[in-house]
């Protein structure tokens, strides 16, 4: 795979914070306000393991800029999150809500096991392997959950900060979150996180709608070149290849399909599959709800995992983590279309790379920004307290992404820059306008 080893993501998200603001006249105090987060958050956890040992956990939530709005991200479980990706991934939040109109600032949090506090037992044992997340039990789970909302619970609220799932993370969990706020406050509080379990106020359509925000931008792309001629053929004949086939991944896969794309090749943490003459995603989809691997899949040769990028695809859609497109392998990228599942898959010298090719990239910001616009009606659903149906939240999710995808694209033709430059600019632009009528240049 690319080295990430190097990789400083809040660097990356604070360079192009920059290079957008360059083309507007952001008042300094803003401009200086919005180089870092309002508060970052850490807390420290022992948590009851099944054994009955603790094991120490941290975490951190980071609350980027509230002036649209009560502050939104997920919290992510991952044994390599750090205090600055979960900084940059909030600043990335403030510009992601921006971007399509929501109310909402950005938000982040994040959990890791603290290795340098690991009890001495542990670290003497060569055959001890680190369980966070994957080898855990769901009352491990949940008891790192609880630990955790108690943890933040000052920060958060309705009106406050909204948290959702994120990397490792999920509806279920969502909902203890849920559970332990509403027992610390005395009451049932749905609306506290969004990407709960329909039975718990969850919205219809949220557990597909990173994915499906991703399939209506890929969808407009291709309308775009092939009306501006840069496509000579329609979505019968466009292959795709798609790194990482979790939630975002494996429903940008399932709607890809069904639209009459050739799905050549996907990966997950075991490996990478490719067949040229396309992917069964269905039966790999009923493989991977089993427990299994895509590697599992037999109906299809394994490829090196970084091969996946550099395959000769009408799309491809990063969908795990950040940094993968680098500098070192940005040259190799084949793909005529760029569609940005996962949160800060390119570096910023990668972007450069991949602008020079002339590849159309859909940034992160836009490309998964359907989750939080789904989240956004199942947080207005919650405190009405009326729910829609699955028609209305998809028919809505889709005017707000063709309206922002439109928005991008006369925004790179007015400032002829690249759409990664362009959604930035139209975000921050809408950051400032709010920070102006607060009275934050003052």
């Amino acid at each position: 795979m690319a080295d990430r080893s190097n990789f400083d993501f809040f660097k990356a998200s604070l360079d192009l914070y920059k290079n957008a603001a360059r083309y507007l006249n952001i008042p300094d105090r803003i401009y200086l306000s919005l180089q870092r987060p309002e508060r970052v958050l850490k807390v420290r956890m022992p948590v009851k393991m099944d054994s009955g040992d603790y094991l120490p956990f941290q975490g951190w939530r980071s609350q980027h800029c509230s002036w649209r709005g009560p502050l939104k991200g997920g919290i992510r479980f991952h044994p390599d999150t750090t205090r600055n990706e979960v900084i940059a991934l909030s600043m990335l939040m403030t510009w992601k809500c921006a971007l399509v109109d929501i109310p909402y600032g950005g938000a982040k949090g994040g959990v890791n096991l603290d290795l340098e506090a690991l009890p001495e037992k542990y670290r003497q044992d060569k055959n001890w392997k680190n369980p966070f997340p994957y080898l855990m039990s769901k009352r491990e789970l949940k008891n790192l959950t609880d630990n955790f909302t108690e943890k933040i619970f000052p920060i958060i609220g309705p009106k406050i900060d909204i948290p959702a799932p994120d990397v490792n993370t999920n509806s279920e969990i969502m909902g203890w979150i849920m559970n332990k706020y509403s027992s610390m406050v005395g009451y049932t509080e749905p609306s506290v996180v969004t990407g709960k379990p329909l039975g718990l106020g969850g919205s219809a359509g949220r557990d597909k709608a990173t994915g499906q925000g991703c399939f209506i931008t890929t969808k407009e792309a291709m309308k775009y070149l092939s009306k501006n001629r840069e496509l000579k053929y329609g979505l019968d004949k466009a292959t795709c290849a798609i790194q990482g086939f979790g939630n975002a991944g494996s429903v940008v896969a399932e709607l890809l399909d069904k639209a009459g794309f050739k799905i050549v090749a996907v990966s997950d943490r075991s490996g990478a599959i490719y067949n040229a003459r396309g992917l069964d995603i269905p039966k790999i989809a009923d493989i991977k709800s089993k427990g299994l691997s895509v590697s599992d899949f037999k109906e299809a040769e394994k490829i090196n995992p970084e091969e996946l990028l550099f395959l000769p695809v009408t799309v491809l859609v990063p969908a795990a983590l950040e940094g993968v497109i680098t500098q070192n392998n940005a040259h190799k990228v084949q793909a005529k279309i760029l569609a940005e599942a996962a949160n800060g898959p390119t570096t910023p010298e990668a972007n450069k790379i991949l602008e020079e090719k002339g590849i159309f990239v859909i940034p992160d910001i836009l490309a998964n920004a359907g989750g939080v616009v789904v989240s956004y009606f199942e947080w207005v659903q919650g405190l009405e307290q009326f729910y829609w149906g699955l028609d209305q939240v998809e028919k809505e999710l889709e005017t707000k992404m063709r309206k922002a995808f439109n928005e991008v694209i006369a925004t790179a033709s007015k400032y002829n820059v690249s759409n990664r430059t362009a959604a930035f600019i139209t975000a921050i632009n809408r950051v400032m306008e709010a920070g102006v009528a607060r009275g934050k240049a003052l």
